[in-house]
């Protein structure tokens, strides 16, 4: 059951942060990753007024006035049906009446206008268009030199943003500045005010893309909500200081978790947010980002810190580990270049405890971060070659992994790889590095390796024979050899050197056909790739960083199974594959792609990690991999690999994927592999009306691969979400209640989403999009 969050305490928390929100400044501070070079102003993904409808007051909009210009400076122009004066200086308008001056339009049914001063005055239905706003009134007085207007009985419009209302008197004081006396501002169709501030008075200032009120009244519905005796809110989507809207939750293990940034736009190359966040049961933790840009560099610093962690001692009691009273953490990511050939990549991070992802993560896979990475490296770059120095490593974040299984500290690292052409067809290149181990309490070392080769790459329209020669050269230098476990490590300085062949080929067929009436082009693409490395005994070699890949149909082609150097496979094998694609000649779409393949072994497989047997069967895992676009609503991906030798499947996973009406979408997936996990996965978002949307998520492990006791392993639910939005012209919310494992232990949280969003003002609560686009696959 997931708990329900108390009422009396829900509503008083939900109007406070509500209240908070909306009496500050809403800041616009868009999200670094997402920034064009050389640029802090990011763009944002655009609200969708689709729902709407045309704005009545755009019947009266005239297209194709200038949107530039000093109109001072501009022409005059003044038309009617009937034109009347008593001097060369006082004239009358009547019918169809108009005044033009570069972006300027006046239209009434009756002016009088002095030439002389150029005062004004409109009678009758009037409008009034400039550059950024667009009015209707019942009558209107002004001055065409000041660029003034006084108009009453008005509806008015932004052309720049969706803000509109209505007043009871508007005085534009020049281009960029207006004053609305008793008026009302929402981005809702004046025929439906969803929602609307009501003020005695509202400036807009749309040079600095800011309004301004007094007497302030929120009403949702034409009912009143809350009263402010200020307030001010964007009129377009420019950086400014300010609050920012709070992300608002609620968790068994934090509490109610309210977070209120404050957005700081210092310069136009850099800004920073600062974000308190109360949590009822742990505390008030401090945090903030740093977003800076120059010409040669752009980055984030994030920082969090909670000074006292009220559950601390709880914790610490139900774990059995110590969990320390202070809490934070930091993350510095910087790009920086040099010149065009050398550049730099930082990405630092670091928690307090292995539990801080766990007890404070927002994010949906934030809490299942097992290995925190650092890395920082200068890379360099040139026509043939690349290069980079620098290193990286790992903290634990997983509380149930034991302090050995930290990886190696990788500094420092050095790697060079190129390729360069010799003679005709014939290429030499070298993929070399060079790093230095190291990690508490075990053995450290250095490591060389070296990989210089021969390449005859012959490829032609419908056939490829690429042809590779090499040599793979790894040295170490160890240190504190005494302290390993491994018996069989006897030298400082044990080396390997061996030669690699490979030859990689393939064919490609082609032919028409007709489907339906529908043209199509198959391929048929049988590929063949040898590989030939003789055995050479690895077991005096150390495990630094080297992993055995699970199979896949990528490693057919690949010349060793191993991540790392410290094992480099032995090989007299065959790889033997067939794909082929059905591509729709109208679209160049790939409506389906199917492979399979296997490898032959001629030789048993005697390189191995330390404890795992030599492989002495003749041929490998069948691969195989389907992809099919029935259409752009249907999609079904099938991947299956079956071991002939134990005659069993060893991996199998089936998606299926629908996508209805206009923004609705259904998956299914069923993912198993032997002896790791056996999933199901059903998710969902479904329209029940053009405003309404149901969402939900059921990730079910049929058994439960977190269990330390394979008896105990009964499937269990590792994660559950269900949630409904709103979405209508100027509103939407979303509520969403979630179940999820929290950590590689086992343990699960509970916890409830809200997000509301006045559209063209801000949005409330827990922002769950990029959640639900990554719960929900396919998610719009």
């Amino acid at each position: 059951m997931l708990p329900s969050l108390p009422v009396a305490v829900g509503r008083r928390h939900l109007a406070l942060a509500i209240l908070l929100a909306l009496a500050f400044t809403p800041a616009h501070a868009e999200d670094a990753p997402a920034c064009p070079a050389g640029t802090l102003k990011c763009p944002k993904k655009p609200v969708d007024w689709g729902m709407c409808g045309k704005n009545d007051l755009l019947d009266f909009y005239v297209p194709g006035l200038p949107t530039t210009g000093d109109r001072s400076a501009a022409p005059r122009d003044a038309s009617a049906l009937k034109v009347s004066t008593t001097d060369k200086n006082h004239y009358v308008l009547e019918g169809k009446a108009e005044i033009r001056q570069l972006d300027l339009f006046l239209h009434a049914e009756k002016i009088t206008y002095d030439a002389e001063t150029t005062d004004f005055t409109a009678a009758g239905p009037v409008t009034y268009q400039d550059r950024g706003l667009l009015l209707s009134a019942d009558r209107a007085k002004g001055n065409t030199d000041l660029d003034q207007c006084t108009l009453d009985g008005v509806r008015y419009q932004l052309l720049q943003s969706r803000g509109n209302g209505v007043a009871q008197v508007a005085v534009v004081d020049d281009v960029d500045h207006a004053r609305l006396t008793r008026a009302t501002y929402s981005t809702c169709n004046l025929r439906d005010q969803q929602w609307a501030f009501a003020a005695r008075d509202i400036e807009l200032d749309r040079a600095e893309g800011i309004g301004r009120a007094h007497d302030v009244t929120f009403r949702v519905h034409d009912v009143p909500v809350f009263w402010l005796p200020y307030l001010r809110f964007p009129l377009d989507d420019r950086r400014v200081s300010g609050f920012l809207y709070p992300l608002v939750g609620y968790g068994e293990r934090r509490g109610f978790d309210l977070t209120l940034p404050y957005y700081l736009n210092l310069a136009p190359n850099y800004d920073a947010t600062l974000s308190p966040r109360i949590m009822t049961e742990r505390g008030l933790m401090l945090g903030g980002e740093f977003r800076y840009l120059t010409e040669s560099s752009s980055g984030t610093f994030n920082a969090e810190y909670l000074a006292h962690d009220n559950r601390a001692d709880d914790e610490s009691r139900e774990t059995g580990d110590k969990v320390p009273d202070s809490r934070w953490w930091y993350q510095w990511k910087d790009v920086t270049t040099f010149n065009a050939n050398w550049g730099a990549n930082v990405n630092l991070n670091r928690v307090s405890d292995d539990r801080y992802f766990e007890d404070f993560g927002r994010g949906l896979y934030s809490s299942a971060i097992g290995f925190l990475p650092s890395s920082a490296y200068i890379n360099g770059h040139g026509t043939w070659w690349n290069a980079s120095i620098g290193g990286d490593r790992y903290q634990i974040t997983d509380p149930t992994l034991p302090s050995q299984y930290e990886p190696y500290r990788r500094l420092p690292r050095l790697t060079f790889t190129g390729q360069h052409a010799l003679a005709g067809l014939l290429e030499g290149g070298i993929d070399a590095e060079a790093v230095s181990f190291s990690k508490d309490h075990a053995l450290d070392g250095q490591r060389v390796d070296l990989y210089p080769h021969l390449d005859l790459p012959i490829e032609r329209a419908a056939w490829f024979v690429r042809p590779e020669l090499g040599y793979r050269y790894t040295s170490y230098s160890l240190d504190h050899l005494d302290e390993s476990s491994n018996p069989l490590l006897q030298g400082r300085h044990p080396s390997r050197g061996v030669p690699i062949f490979s030859v990689d080929s393939g064919l490609v067929f082609e032919r028409s056909l007709d489907i339906g009436g529908e043209a199509y082009t198959q391929t048929f693409e049988p590929r063949a790739y040898y590989l030939r490395v003789p055995y050479r005994d690895q077991d005096d070699l150390p495990i630094f960083d080297t992993q055995d890949v699970p199979f896949s149909f990528g490693q057919l082609f690949r010349s060793n199974r191993f991540v790392g150097a410290d094992r480099q496979m032995d090989a007299n094998n065959l790889s033997l594959a067939l794909t082929t694609r059905f591509l729709e000649d109208a679209t160049g779409v790939e409506r389906v792609s199917a492979s399979i393949g296997e490898i032959r072994y001629f030789d048993d497989q005697r390189v191995q990690l330390p404890g795992v047997p030599p492989t002495d069967f003749g041929g490998s895992i069948y691969a195989g991999e389907i992809d099919l676009h029935l259409s752009d609503r249907w999609r079904i991906v099938l991947d299956q690999q079956w071991n002939p030798n134990q005659h069993r499947t060893e991996l199998s996973t089936f998606t299926l994927q629908n996508r209805f009406g206009d923004e609705g979408i259904v998956n299914f997936s069923y993912r198993y592999r032997r002896n790791f996990l056996e999933q199901v996965d059903v998710s969902a978002a479904i329209p029940l009306t053009p405003a309404w949307r149901l969402i939900a998520r059921e990730n079910y492990a049929l058994n439960d691969p977190l269990a330390t006791d394979p008896r105990g392993r009964d499937g269990r639910t590792l994660e559950r979400f269900i949630g409904i939005e709103h979405d209508t012209c100027c509103v939407a919310w979303r509520v969403i209640a979630r179940h999820w494992i929290r950590s590689v232990g086992g343990q699960a949280d509970d916890a409830i989403y809200f997000e509301l969003e006045f559209k063209g003002v801000g949005s409330i609560g827990q922002q769950t999009d990029s959640f639900l686009r990554r719960g929900i696959l396919g998610y719009q």
